[in-house]
């Protein structure tokens, strides 16, 4: 597995990467039909081509030769604040290192970041334990993850960085 910058022609694959991810996560929570819903929003191939070429960014997958298994989002308007928008590993390849190879790549790619910020949503036990595991300390919640007016309470993470 290696980590590299995300490109066009791998749009598709990061779609079905993230529709998958969120029904293995959310549909217990929220159920199969808004999650339908939020991902047909949220990450269809148009919405993540803009990201591609949103600046201050860095939209990157963790690759295995034969498929994209992990994906990440961030950005930053101060270049000293990291938002981490999205981080999503494939079911069957959580716990084996690629979450954490992408947040590394992320600390890399900001680097004159103080922070990385991000919201998780509090029923999601597994994210909240990586990221704690990782170093991250909640420090606040939101009731509206991801965008304003979306009724999606989270807790909101922080990493302070060296």
């Amino acid at each position: 597995m290696w980590v590299r910058t995300a490109s066009e022609r791998d749009l598709q694959e990061i779609n079905s990467l993230l529709v998958a991810t969120w029904h293995d996560t959310y549909d217990t929570i929220y159920g199969a039909e808004k999650v339908n819903e939020i991902t047909g929003i949220w990450h269809t191939v148009s919405v993540l081509k803009q990201r591609l070429a949103q600046p201050n960014s860095e939209f990157v997958v963790v690759d295995t030769g034969e498929r994209i298994c992990a994906m990440a989002f961030a950005s930053t308007q101060d270049g000293k604040l990291v938002d981490l928008h999205q981080l999503y590993v494939l079911p069957d390849v959580q716990g084996q290192g690629a979450g954490g190879q992408l947040l590394d790549e992320i600390k890399i790619c900001f680097p004159e970041a103080k922070r990385i910020w991000l919201e998780v949503e509090e029923t999601n036990h597994k994210a909240v334990a990586f990221y704690e595991r990782k170093g991250f300390v909640e420090c606040g919640r939101t009731a509206d993850c991801g965008e304003p007016g979306s009724g999606i309470p989270a807790l909101i993470f922080e990493l302070v960085l060296d």
